[in-house]
Formats: C-alpha cells, structure tokens, sequence
C-alpha cells in the first residue's frame, strides 16, 4: 500500500475538509517565510486546486458544512478572519474588535459567529505588567457579543525548569515565577461543548497554564483548573471534557463536568478518542524515550485496558472508524487498532520526519496526513467512515472546528 505524496510550500499546520470526499484544506508556511501562510486546497485524488497566500503565522483552518474555509491571519487593518469558497475565492474578511498589540491564538465558528482568544503580544514577546489574555465571542458580523480576561499572572507546579539565557537549567520546585510570554496551549487551545467553553493558556517557557471553563452565552467564568503542565484535551459531552497533563512528573487525564468539578483521574494521557457510547480510548503520548506508552481504554472505574505498545513518540491524532478501528502514524508505521485492541501495520518506511497533523479519515477508507511539508493520502486501508461522538478525531470533526452543539 503506497501512498500518494503531495509536496506543500512549506512545513504544515493544518488540515480539515468539509466532506467527506474533499477537498482537502490545508495551512502550511510559504517555504522559509515563518510569517506567511500558504492554503492550498488538495482533491483527495492527490491533486492540487489552487493556493493562496496570506501575510502572518499560519495556524488550522476551519471549514464551514457549507464547504467554505476560515482563517486567521495578519490583515491590513490588524488581525483578520478571511473566509475562502470552495473554488480559492474571497468571500468576506473581518477585522474582529480587539485592542492594539493583541493578536489572535485560536478561534472557532459558532453557528451565529465567531470565539477567540487574544493574546496581548507577538510570538516571544513579554507582556508587560496589567496585559492579559482574554477571550471573546462575536456575532458573525464581527460585533463584541462579551469579553472575558484570562487570569495567567502568577504560576507554580511541582519541578518545574526555569532557564535563562546565559545559565544552566535550574530546578525550582516551590518558586513561582511571573510568566515570560503568554501563548495559547500548544494542543486543542479551545473547545466549546454547547453551553460551556474551555479555554487553555501557558507560560511558553515553561510550559505551565492553566484552564479555564466559561459559559458560552455569557462569558462567565464557571472554574479554572489549578497549574499544570496542560497538552492533549477533549470533548467528553455536553459542557464535558477531558483534559491531561504530561511532563514534570504529571501524567493523567482528568475528566471535568460542565461545574468545573473533577468527576475521575485515570493514570494516562494521550492523544484522546471518544465514540458515541462514550468509551474513550487513547494512543499515549509521554515524553519519554524508550517508549513506555501503549494504545489503552480509560474505563469508567478509573482503571486502563493495555492495548499494544507504542514505539517512539511522535504520533498524527488518530481518528476512529465507525467499527471502533483507531487509524494513526507512529514511529514510521500506518497503524490500526481495533476495539479488541489488537494492532496492525498497514504501511511502514524509514521516516524521521516530524509529524505535522492529525488524521483525516474520508470516504472509502482514505486516510490523509502530513509529515513535515508533505501530505501522504492512502487508500485501500478497509476502514469504514468516521465513527460519530463527540471526538472521534482531532479537533473533533473532519471540519477542524471543535464545535459541540
């Protein structure tokens, strides 16, 4: 099983589709410009449409069920959301209101509009003191529905690293600190589960953040969760999700109810899938080497089923099948493990290069993700389409919008 290989301008992003058959949408940089975004709509035949550049970071689209695409970059007026029809036209752009200096971290559309988190600064620029995050809802004409700060002043966990330019790494375990640059959480920054929100900012230096839980019509803070080392994140239901912690000894995933309130830890985290009956399982992902990860179901009692283990670490976010057949590249191998937990190889080469997307399983058993600036498309893999749930793949949907009504 040979795939075929798109070759992109640059290292990609991000990737979604409107429907199952395609197109596929997908962000990458323009070559070795770090400040322009390339999308470039791909058939799931293996050819390009077109392409269009934008000036700014690149980060992943969001495709509309009518098959448009949203993206956020740098505009002449400041930050912009650009909507693109399926044909590579402009078919609207919006300056949503913000303060000067912020810059967008993430967005999602809602059905009447738009949420984003702003943050104060460029990239690896410090705030100064009194700037913070913040959140925001917009009707779809651009108009400031409610905004929300986001507290992010001071932080501490348990080992964490401190490092500065002209020192060693230093161990400060009780020390917090005030944080160096404000980013949004680098894995699933913001869910919306109908009428709740969670939004994750960090410390980009250290990594440490904190999440937060608002109600989605007023903006209202419900909870925020205690400091920590925050990475892969999901939709578990209605106002429900699930959240882990991986690095300075943290490993586990805690599952939230729509209160804020802890409902049960397992001793695991990973990238995490849901089905429709709500059984979550989960392909690990630790941060070390060897690899002591495996592919587990997290049960309702806490404890974990052992699938298969899992070589290396760098790993696309699975997507589920609707036979509960888990599908995702790891340590050079197209792997499948079924929800008998056994696993398969379906394709393998020799292949170091970083893992830049999810997985997006379209009709027909094709399946497509990207490694570095390269998108490989397979077919032939027997696999059914998307299970339906609340996360049956990264961002939740094929759209790349982790929308829940």
């Amino acid at each position: 099983m040979n795939p075929d290989r798109v070759l992109l301008p640059g290292q990609v992003w991000g990737l979604a589709t409107g429907e199952p058959m395609g197109p596929i949408f997908v962000t990458s940089y323009d070559g070795p410009n770090l400040d322009a975004t390339v999308l470039t709509a791909i058939d799931p035949a293996g050819a390009a449409i077109w392409q269009r550049t934008f000036d700014g970071h690149p980060r992943a689209p969001r495709v509309t069920p009518a098959g448009t695409v949203w993206l956020s970059h740098r505009g002449p007026a400041g930050p912009t959301l650009t909507e693109v029809s399926p044909d590579g036209e402009t078919m609207s752009s919006l300056v949503l209101d913000h303060q000067t200096g912020e810059h967008i971290g993430a967005f999602v559309l809602l059905p009447d509009g738009f949420c984003a988190i702003w943050l104060p600064t460029g990239p690896r620029v410090q705030a100064a003191p009194g700037q913070n995050p913040r959140i925001a809802r917009y009707a779809r004409t651009g108009t400031t529905l409610w905004s929300t700060p986001l507290a992010l002043d001071r932080l501490s966990f348990p080992g964490v690293v401190e490092a500065g330019v002209d020192t060693d790494w230093q161990v400060r375990p009780k020390r917090p600190w005030r944080p160096r640059t404000i980013s949004v959480d680098s894995r699933e920054p913001l869910l919306i589960a109908g009428h709740r929100i969670l939004a994750g900012i960090a410390d980009r230096s250290s990594g440490i953040g904190v999440c937060t839980l608002l109600d989605t019509v007023t903006g209202q803070i419900v909870a925020t969760t205690p400091p920590g080392p925050y990475q892969h994140k999901a939709i578990a239901g209605a106002g429900s999700f699930l959240i882990g912690q991986q690095g300075y000894g943290a490993f586990t995933t805690t599952q939230y109810d729509p209160q804020g309130h802890a409902q049960q830890t397992w001793s695991s985290h990973g990238m995490m899938l849901i089905d429709r009956h709500g059984t979550i399982s989960s392909a690990e992902s630790e941060n070390v080497l060897p690899s002591r990860s495996r592919f587990r179901i997290l049960n309702p009692d806490r404890s974990l089923s052992d699938g298969p283990p899992l070589s290396g670490y760098s790993t696309t976010y699975p997507a589920l099948d609707a036979d509960g057949t888990a599908v995702f590249w790891r340590d050079g191998q197209l792997l499948t493990v079924d929800a008998d937990l056994r696993a398969r190889v379906l394709f393998a080469q020799k292949d170091d290069r970083p893992v830049m997307s999810r997985i997006l399983l379209l009709e027909q058993g094709q399946v497509a993700f990207a490694l570095h600036d390269e998108l490989l498309i397979f077919r032939g893999t027997g696999l059914k389409p998307l299970a339906s749930g609340p996360w049956p793949c990264g961002e939740g949907n094929l759209n790349g919008n982790p929308v829940v009504a």
